[in-house]
């Protein structure tokens, strides 16, 4: 038989099978039970914050919030779970304030020199820029266009005998109605 390194754990799985089953008071009953046992378990602590949330109860979901919190003050998630609960709750200035520790605490994960990550993903994915190859050939731009089928054609100038258009007619003495210059 295996010996779990945490004795929490089964207990802990069991509270957060409830909480994706939705059952919310279930989970908070079986987190609530592992912090009375060991208050610095900080997975269950951050858990039961945000059963609290789930509840709709923001006020409670806070208090857990900032007592994780105290348990890992430069933890990403903390800070992203409060900024969430102080959103919810009305308190955007201190959402805000919790959203920018998160994204701080994001940065501070990666503090890696980098010659230590270069060697970490290969000397080749991270080389100098190296200058473009030169292209083929010149380009040619051509001095004559071919007709553009789509644009509309301007009425030939001579048309044929008879016909009449009305893009280059003048007023025909055969017209009905009598022209300015007619008498």
């Amino acid at each position: 038989m295996d010996a779990s390194p945490n004795p929490f754990e089964a207990r802990y799985d069991d509270a957060m099978f409830d909480f994706t089953t939705e059952q919310f008071d279930s989970a908070i009953t079986k987190l609530e039970a592992i912090l009375a046992e060991d208050p610095n378990q900080f997975d269950a602590r951050l858990s039961l914050g945000m059963a609290w949330y789930r509840k709709g109860e923001f006020a409670r979901a806070i208090t857990e919030g900032h007592k994780a919190e105290k348990l890992r003050p430069h933890e990403q998630l903390v800070h992203t779970n409060l900024s969430l609960f102080y959103m919810k709750s009305g308190d955007k200035k201190t959402a805000e304030h919790h959203g920018l520790q998160a994204r701080i605490a994001s940065w501070r994960g990666n503090m890696d020199k980098p010659a230590e990550a270069a060697g970490a993903a290969g000397a080749d994915d991270l080389k100098m820029a190296e200058a473009p190859p030169a292209p083929a050939a010149p380009v040619k731009i051509p001095t004559q266009f071919p007709d553009m089928p789509w644009k509309k054609k301007v009425a030939e100038p001579h048309a044929p005998s008879g016909a009449h258009n009305a893009a280059t007619s003048t007023p025909s003495t055969h017209s009905s109605t009598p022209s300015p210059t007619q008498p």
